[in-house]
């Protein structure tokens, strides 16, 4: 895999492991170049709701809404219903999934809304859940919810 962007949300979410969070990273990419950064922090910050794509949205900063209509956000993780209700309110229209085996996200919903999708099935970003979730079922059914 050569996707410089996606390797760019791999090494987020490995930053977030190497923290003590939950490994998912992602990227906004505008024009070329990543615009904002971001992982999940829930655990570092005691967040509900900093996953990766919120989290590199926030990162990205205030930016007049047609500007999200021309970026592509990466994931490594499939994204939640939250996260994708986020593409959907700035009007992202193209995402990039490191993998969707672990988790799969409200993958429908966004296609259902014109978002382009692609999925990878980054072998990184897959080891990366798995290792995680086999050390640490408790954190991460309190993020899923199960």
């Amino acid at each position: 895999m050569n996707d410089p962007f996606l390797q760019a949300a791999i090494e987020e979410a490995e930053q977030g492991l190497a923290e003590g969070g939950i490994p998912i990273g992602s990227v906004l990419v505008h024009d070329g170049r990543i615009v904002g950064r971001g992982h999940n922090r829930r655990v570092q910050r005691g967040s509900t709701v900093l996953h990766g794509e919120m989290d590199a949205l926030e990162n990205a900063g205030r930016r007049p809404a047609p500007f999200y209509r021309e970026c592509t956000i990466y994931t490594t993780l499939s994204p939640c219903p939250m996260c994708s209700g986020a593409i959907l309110l700035y009007g992202i229209p193209r995402v990039v999934i490191g993998e969707n085996r672990t988790f799969m996200g409200d993958e429908a919903l966004l296609e259902s809304r014109g978002v382009t999708l692609t999925v990878v099935q980054d072998d990184r970003c897959i080891a990366l859940m798995r290792e995680f979730i086999a050390r640490n079922p408790d954190l991460w059914n309190e993020d899923i919810g199960e």
